[in-house]
């Protein structure tokens, strides 16, 4: 991807550590992600192989959209009267905001790989509460870890 930005913009693209650290936490979710999702679908389809479609047809996508999450969420600067939101608020809303975006995405794949609408929403909807549990405790473990974090440290104390 960095590769085909440096092509057709012809400028350099650096990675940075935040950079970095959001891409290992988007790998790291995947993985637990996809899992969830092949077995949320095989039970609910009743169907190994079509859980295992649908859990691998999310990697690209969920993948993709999960790095521009986190790209965002590094830019929003939510605070509450001067003082930035506790870690344990900002998750939350970090959850929610990305099982909206997940959920979405992941209906629409269920629905297109069974043909059946009805498998899409019945995936989509048991997913929003084993992702938003497994996702919070994704972002706590990551919160703990300081993989990719020092430059952003550098930053704001540069102003």
């Amino acid at each position: 991807m960095i590769l085909c930005l440096q092509f057709f913009c012809r400028k350099k693209f650096v990675i940075d550590k935040s950079y970095k650290r959001h891409i290992a936490k988007a790998i790291t979710w995947r993985i637990v992600g996809t899992c969830d999702t092949m077995l949320l679908a095989w039970i609910i389809s009743g169907n190994p192989l079509m859980g295992l479609k649908i859990g691998v047809s999310e990697v690209v996508t969920k993948t993709i959209l999960y790095f521009l999450h986190e790209r965002a969420w590094y830019k929003i600067n939510l605070n509450k009267h001067g003082k930035l939101l506790e870690s344990r608020t900002r998750h939350l809303l970090k959850t929610v905001s990305w099982r909206l975006v997940g959920t979405f995405d992941t209906m629409i794949i269920a629905w297109f790989i069974s043909g059946n609408p009805l498998v899409g929403v019945k995936v989509g909807a048991a997913e929003v509460i084993t992702k938003m549990i497994l996702y919070y405790f994704h972002e706590r473990v990551w919160y703990h870890s300081n993989y990719g974090l020092s430059q952003r440290k550098e930053e704001k104390m540069n102003g």
